[in-house]
């Protein structure tokens, strides 16, 4: 699935802080589910260390740090309601944080710097059923989600685009005949990820082109294809999901060149990423040639 074709941004707009959304069940002011405490969402997820002891030495080998999935919990949510509907309200809590197979997004709006989105499904609820139920209010109600993909998004989708570069045309020369002026197209972008965390893009090859390549100078990642793009046709290469495709769905994981990396390991480092989208280099670069690049920036 790509994600980053949901738009949650007109969501995300309409929250205040204090307020959760899952899916579409929203919890927070203005609704009858109020909370006091949350947990998960500011810390750093639970981590799994690469280090090695040294067998003769103080201290280990050190090893990257690879986080885990992120828990998530709403503690000490008050429920209120008129007492003839506090039923109902229930049971909207009960059918919104039911069990899902997918993930759902949770958008989280805790102050000024405004929402940020996880991927999520909710694994514990509790509603006690104490003296207060009669008259309308449940106390110490909880809401667990827990998130495979431990990272914090933006939920504005960012997107850079650019064709293959373009020699400069006829006329742009010094009356040596050496270039001069801006070619049309430099095949060259830029992305910012704005996060402190790296993000996967989703990346979009679209033809004519002859053995696409997309590089990200920042990191050295490189995404190659031995294959040749038609006119219209369209390449789309989901680096989270770890899938290369035409649109009509068929697999090109096949083609990847032995120069391409890892589809899931190619990725937006925080701050500006430098990228350049080429192809043959004794293939002519068709002006309808295009790679476009979509992300969120992550947070941890």
């Amino acid at each position: 699935m790509d994600r980053t074709r949901i738009d949650v941004t007109r969501a995300a707009a309409g929250m205040v802080a204090g307020q959760l959304r899952y899916g579409d069940f929203l919890l927070g002011p203005g609704t009858p589910y109020r909370w006091r405490k949350l947990t998960g969402w500011e810390e750093l997820p639970e981590l799994d260390s690469g280090n090695v002891p040294k067998p003769d030495a103080h201290g280990a080998y050190l090893g990257r740090l690879l986080s885990q999935t992120r828990t998530i919990a709403l503690d000490e949510v008050i429920v209120r309601a008129p007492a003839e509907q506090l039923g109902g309200v229930v049971e909207q809590l009960g059918a919104a944080t039911g069990l899902v197979e997918g993930e759902l997004p949770l958008l989280v709006h805790i102050d000024e710097r405004g929402p940020l989105l996880v991927w999520a499904r909710a694994v514990r609820r509790t509603v006690p059923v104490e003296l207060g139920y009669a008259v309308g209010t449940v106390t110490e109600a909880a809401i667990e989600w827990e998130a495979s993909d431990p990272r914090r998004y933006a939920p504005a989708v960012q997107q850079v685009e650019t064709g293959l570069p373009e020699p400069c045309l006829p006329w742009h020369t010094t009356p040596d005949g050496a270039p001069r002026g801006i070619p049309a197209s430099t095949g060259n972008l830029t992305a910012a990820n704005l996060g402190s965390a790296p993000t996967h893009p989703v990346v979009e090859v679209w033809g004519p082109v002859d053995t696409p390549r997309i590089t990200n100078e920042t990191t050295g990642a490189v995404l190659e294809y031995d294959l040749i793009l038609d006119a219209g046709e369209q390449l789309v290469v989901d680096t989270f999901a770890g899938t290369a495709a035409l649109a009509d769905g068929e697999s090109l994981l096949h083609a990847a060149s032995v120069a391409s990396w890892p589809e899931q390991a190619f990725v937006l480092a925080p701050g500006a990423n430098e990228l350049t989208f080429r192809a043959a280099d004794d293939a002519p670069a068709d002006p309808r040639a295009a790679a476009v690049l979509r992300w969120r920036s992550a947070h941890w």
